[in-house]
């Protein structure tokens, strides 16, 4: 005996790329589930955009938090900017409003090819290693314990 489930008589997985209505079906069952878990707590987003004079990105965050928990899921800094101070500047933002929010804890992950050596910078821990990127690359995890109501200095201060 196995503890795997019998396959539903005339039930057929169906492979393919985008599927946007699964995503969100997907989604709203999981934050469901989750909510319901973490005793009514709700995901909430958080970004962080800077942009010029002009209205162009410079860079941006996104993420969300979610009860105590918070988690950056993309940084980006145009190319021509990446040595100007912007991903501190970013992710120091996100910590704010994190903590603003209540979160206590902070997440963020990254490839060996992108940025592993600026998260321990901002006082992020390397929490664990995935291998299997391509190219012989690890996805690298890191984690920041946040202070309640930290403040600070702000974006572009």
């Amino acid at each position: 005996m196995t503890s795997e489930q019998p396959t539903a008589p005339h039930a057929t997985p169906h492979v393919g790329g985008a599927d946007d209505d699964l995503e969100k079906r997907l989604d709203d069952e999981l934050t469901a589930f989750n909510t319901a878990a973490a005793d009514g707590a709700r995901t909430e987003p958080l970004t962080v955009r800077v942009t010029d004079e002009a209205g162009t990105l410079i860079g941006g965050l996104t993420g969300w938090t979610w009860a105590t928990l918070a988690c950056v899921d993309m940084l980006w800094v145009h190319e021509n900017r990446r040595h100007d101070g912007w991903g501190s500047r970013l992710m120091r933002a996100a910590e704010e409003e994190a903590a603003r929010r209540g979160c206590t804890d902070i997440t963020v992950s990254t490839y060996t090819f992108q940025a592993p050596g600026f998260y321990p910078k901002l006082g992020y821990r390397e929490r664990g290693r995935i291998e299997g990127v391509p190219g012989g690359h690890e996805d690298v995890h890191f984690h920041k314990r946040l202070a309640p109501g930290t403040t600070g200095k702000v974006l572009g201060a």
